[in-house]
């Protein structure tokens, strides 16, 4: 899934800039979240949300940031 603003903006890669990972169960989540923010950070703890049962954001130790759905 990619997303881009017609509007020139001020920045170039920023966290925003985040692969969107559909996963099948809550269990695949958990795993993927804990694995990818070892040694990263946390942008987003997993949880509820209004659109989604459990949505999680992270980075990854080379600063790749994922969203896991």
């Amino acid at each position: 899934m990619c997303i881009d603003s017609s509007i020139n903006q001020e920045f170039t890669f920023t966290p925003s800039t985040s692969l969107f990972v559909a996963c099948d169960t809550a269990a695949e989540i958990g795993r993927l979240f804990e694995q990818l923010s070892q040694d990263g950070r946390v942008l987003m703890l997993l949880s509820e949300t209004p659109v989604s049962d459990k949505f999680g954001w992270v980075g990854d130790k080379f600063g790749v940031t994922c969203q896991l759905n």
